[in-house]
Formats: C-alpha cells, structure tokens, sequence
C-alpha cells in the first residue's frame, strides 16, 4: 500500500519513505509485469490486465501476488508480453484466455507456463527466463532496466529504486560547476541526433547573463518507425524529470517545459500525472526539499511536425507560433525561449543524467567509447526477426545489433542494408555490418546516429524506392522556408520518382548526386542538411542497382511497379480462376487450354492476383 502523497519538506523526510519502500520491487516477491506501452495496448493487453486483475481477486483473496503494468518491455515483436518474478519468465502473444494459468502458475510457483515461452528459432528450444533470450542477453539495458519493474503511474515505485536520489545528492552539496564536470567526464552527448556534448550546451547557457532561464526536453519524436523516447515516458518519466531539475540547477533556471507531440496521448497521460505527483511531493515547485532551489515543468504539446525536432523550430512552436528553424547564431543558448537563455535536450539525454549523478561518471562511461559514454536506445525494425527497443553501449557493432539480438533477417533472406538515423539517415550495405555504433563512424560511412531509428532491409527491398519514400516524407516535413531545402528536395523526389518508373538515365544519375551535395551544403537546418542523406549513401554503396533501374529498366528487387510484371507459370495454375475473379482491372483471363493468362498491357500490378492464388502460380518477372 503505498502512502498518501505529502510534501517532502527536507531531504531526511525522502529517506525515511524510501526506506519504508524497501523491498517493493524484490524480483524475489511474486509479481506479474504486464507491459502496458502503447505497442502492447494496440495487442489487447489492456484486456489482458483487466483479465489477470480479475482472476487475481478470485484466486488471490489474500495478495500474494503483485500485479504492475510496466512501460515497454522492449520485445516487441512477441507483444503483449508478460514477465513472472521471481525468475523473470517471458511470456510471448499473452492472451486474457491465458490469465487464469499463468495466475494459477505464478501463486504456486509451479515454473514456468511452457506454451507461452519463447521459442529460439536457431535451436527450437523453448526459453524459460528473460535474460537467457539472445535479444535480451546480448543488450546492456540500463535505462530500459526500469520498465521491467516500475509502474510508471506511481512515483513511489521509482523512489523505491533509488528515484531522486540524483537529486538530493546535488541540491546536498553539489555546485552547478561540479555538475557540470561531472557531465563532462561521463561524456555525454545529446541523444536527439546532432551528438553535441551536454556539458558544453549546459555551460553556455549557465555563463549566460539574464534572471529567467528555460529548460526544455525536446519529446517531439518524428521519425517513422521511432519510439524510443516515447517509451521512456510512457515507462519511466520521473528520470526525464529528474534530470531535467538536475539541468535547471546547474544552469541556474527555474522553469521547464517538455514539448510532447499530441500523437502520443498516453505519453501525455503517464506524464501529466508524473508532474503532478512530482508537484505534491515537493519535488518541483519553490523551496525544493528545503534548499531554496525553485523549479517547475510544464507541458506543451505539439502537432507532429517533424521539423520541431529541430530546435530553434521547436522554440517558436513551443511559443505558439509556426514551427519554422531560424537562421543561428544566436544559438538557443543566448536566446532561445522568449529570448531567454535555453537549454533543450531530449528525453533520452535528461534520462541519462540521474544515472551520471549517481553511479559518477567515471562507472557511467565505462559503457560506450572515448567520445561517446553510456548506452544508447535504438528501434530496431523491419525485416530483421526480433524487432523493438534495444538498448547497447556506444561503440557495439551493427552485426551484433542486426544478427545477435535481432536474430537476423526473416524468412532467411539475404541481409542487403540497415538504415540508422531516420528518414534523413543513409543506407549502409552489409560490408559496413561491422561499423561501430557511434556518432563519428557512422557520419563517415554517410549516414547518421539520428535519434535511433534503425530498419533492416532484405533482398527484396529496393534501395531506389526506399529513397523515394523517404524523399517523400522529408519533401512533405519541409516548412518550406529555406529555398534549397524547399526546392531541392522536391527536385530530388522528382528524379528519383522518375527512375523507379523507368523513365531514368544516366544523366539524371549525375544531376541527383550534384543537386543533394548543394542541399546539404546550402540548406538552413537539419532537416535539409541531411535530407540528402538517403540519396548519396543508395548511389555510394547501391549504384549497380541504379543502373539497373536506368540503363536496363529493371528493377532488381522487382519493388517498382513500372518495372516488372506478373505472369502465370502453366506448370503450376490449376486453372481455378480464383485470380481472375478478384482482378479488378480485368487484366486476366482464361486461356484456350483452361489456364491463366495476364495482359501486362492492362495489368496495373496491385498484387492481388498473388494474394489469391493458392498455388503460388503467379510470380514477377
């Protein structure tokens, strides 16, 4: 039973608490976690908790057994997921059928229910607990760690592990220098893509002159196929809180603002009721704990544009005005929020910095390399077998993340590309597989660290047609202000479109590698300093498979419709029809023999005709 929330006057009254608290999260006590990130809610886990929760009251009168919905247990893949302490079993696909024996199995510590377990599909042995599972084993989860335990709902959950311990220890006898040496030393760098030392961005804005200073965590996670940030807050928002207060005192501020984009309602949810709580326990407000220290946050939330990423643009959103970059210097810095002194990182960095506060910074980056400290979060996807949240020190190769913890490519087809750092990231072939994961090696190879987003490709992917997808997004994200930006990526869409429809040449080839060299060298901001990023990293490591597209007018991986074509194979059509009759554009019809046939002329290659044959007959070619 946790107690009533009462401010905390004076660090001695946290202390107490906390030791009241001691053992809440024993991994040793029976306790169900039920992963309630949104990924898992979209599965029915939200029927599965109610589910459990009901046979709980049946079969579990006197509460032996302790029930958390968590945040993000990082498998995505096997959603909705369920770990059993003590042994921490991992449950795959849960249903709310499955509550009443997975309740029955956990009360009578019986072991593991064995239908649920993860099965190794290199072995075919099932995996009882957690940690033994290569996606988990072959991670070092250290911000994730968390949301195995934590109900996100509930602060005392994370002063039960420790929570604002960071903060007592700096408001304790830390000066905003020492803070800042100590950021410095653990090497931290921003999580949101642009790797600038926090330390560095602290410290300018500190020496800045001016009463009023802002704090801003940027939450405006735009990159298709990202999640990393909202899983921290949806997991565990008290540490971007805390480290965001730890930020406020060493830069001398007393306001914060999290600009969360409005797409993320129950992140939104998770961390109105963190402040909240945070707010009543004398955690922010004035007077912090008796110190004198006063710091607030506040939410703001944002449309969705993913030009706010970038900071100068989240600034002017973050005042109610349109989203647009400005031209800097002066950096946020000397004149960010109402033209004060503005720190803004994102959710990641502030999440890290508790971590620095308490373990020192010396521990903290042991993990990473000599630029880069600490872990880093990244979302692995597409055609790799175990996708979600992974978390690895700076510096661990893109084969381990690929092959080791995502268990390679689905389907066992031929790896062909990982693209890191969102839509304006590059495309990086299997010989750069043993690349570092770091800020450095990854802009050398041409692409970016970006805020995490990593997705797989396989020999069936067009590395042309990807281009354009993302051409396409960074063409509609564009505010449009900066006219290279504006101009040049729509241009670049353009000669890309063209190619996957067979209407490409050689020359355009020249032309698309000259024009994304003068966006990137011309344009305002990041996004379109780096929207040229898809473009030269596909023709560096890819330009066989653009010729193909142009002197040949096929396409490889036979992804571009203009480029390929359906045809029947007589050997294999048992003359059912079946295609014929769902082809909408009336492109197939029987042959004098009682066989198919498809009139590429009329054929406007949708794909349905393969999803209706059941012996596999139709194929590209």
């Amino acid at each position: 039973m946790a107690p009533a929330l009462k401010r905390f006057a004076a660090p001695e009254e946290v202390m107490k608490v906390r030791q009241s608290l001691e053992g809440r999260l024993d991994g040793n006590r029976p306790r169900l976690a039920i992963c309630g990130d949104t990924g898992c809610t979209v599965c029915g886990a939200d029927g599965l908790a109610a589910a459990v929760k009901e046979v709980m009251e049946r079969k579990d009168p006197a509460g032996r057994l302790e029930l958390k919905v968590t945040g993000c247990l990082g498998f995505c893949e096997q959603a909705p997921v369920v770990l059993v302490f003590p042994g921490a079993y991992f449950y795959r696909k849960v249903k709310a059928a499955d509550a009443e024996e997975i309740v029955e199995k956990a009360l009578l510590q019986e072991g593991p229910v064995a239908r649920l377990l993860y099965t190794d599909p290199s072995s075919g042995k099932k995996i009882a607990c957690a940690g033994e599972i290569p996606f988990y084993r072959h991670q070092e989860r250290v911000l994730l760690d968390a949301n195995w335990h934590v109900n996100p709902l509930d602060i005392y959950d994370y002063l039960a592990r420790g929570g604002y311990a960071a903060l007592l220890k700096v408001l304790g006898g830390m000066s905003p220098g020492e803070v800042l040496g100590e950021m410095k030393e653990a090497r931290l760098r921003g999580r949101g893509g642009a790797g600038f030392y926090t330390w560095l961005k602290w410290e300018l804005c500190r020496t800045r002159a001016g009463s009023k200073k802002y704090v801003i965590c940027n939450a405006d996670e735009g990159d298709p196929g990202a999640f990393m940030d909202r899983s921290l807050l949806e997991g565990n928002p008290h540490a971007v809180l805390e480290g965001m207060l730890i930020a406020g005192y060493a830069i001398g501020a007393v306001e914060g603002i999290v600009y969360l984009r409005t797409e993320y309602p129950t992140a939104v949810a998770k961390l109105d009721q963190a402040v909240r709580q945070a707010r009543e326990l004398g955690f922010l407000g004035e007077d912090i704990l008796g110190s004198g220290f006063a710091f607030d946050i506040s939410i703001v939330r944002g449309a969705g544009a993913f030009v706010c990423g970038e900071e100068t643009a989240l600034i002017r959103a973050a005042e109610g005005k349109v989203g647009e970059p400005r031209q800097k210097p002066p950096f946020p810095a000397e004149s960010g929020y109402r033209g004060r002194p503005t720190v803004i990182n994102n959710v990641e960095t502030f999440a890290n910095v508790p971590l620095i506060v308490n373990r020192g910074a010396v521990a903290y980056r042991a993990a990473g390399t000599e630029n880069s400290g600490g872990t880093k979060i990244f979302c692995l996807v597409g055609k790799v077998n175990n996708s979600g949240l992974v978390e690895v020190p700076f510096g661990t190769p893109l084969r381990k993340i690929v092959f080791d913890i995502g268990g390679g490519i689905k389907g066992g087809k031929r790896f062909k590309a990982v693209q890191t750092g969102g839509p304006s990231g590059g495309c990086l072939p299997e010989e750069k597989l043993d690349l570092r994961v770091d800020f450095e090696d990854l802009a050398g190879a041409g692409s970016i660290m970006g805020s995490g987003g990593m997705i797989v490709m396989d020999e069936d992917t067009c590395v042309v047609d990807v281009t354009r997808y993302f051409l396409n997004f960074l063409k509609d994200e564009s505010c449009g202000k900066c006219f290279s930006c504006r101009v040049g990526v729509d241009r670049m869409l353009e000669i890309v479109g063209g190619i996957t429809e067979g209407a490409g040449s050689e020359e355009d080839l020249a032309l698309l590698e000259e024009l994304a060299l003068v966006v990137k060298d011309t344009s305002m901001c990041g996004l379109g300093q780096t929207a040229a990023n898809p473009v030269l990293s596909t023709l560096r490591y890819f330009r066989s498979e653009y010729l193909a597209h142009v002197r040949e007018k096929r396409c490889p991986a036979k992804v571009c419709r203009a480029l390929f074509r359906y045809r029947v194979d007589e050997d294999l059509c048992s003359g059912c029809g079946f295609c014929a009759r769902e082809c909408s554009a009336g492109a197939i019809g029987e042959g004098p023999d009682g066989l198919y046939l498809i009139d590429p002329a009329v054929c406007n290659r949708c794909g349905v005709c393969v999803e209706a044959c059941a012996s596999d007959a139709i194929t590209k070619e």
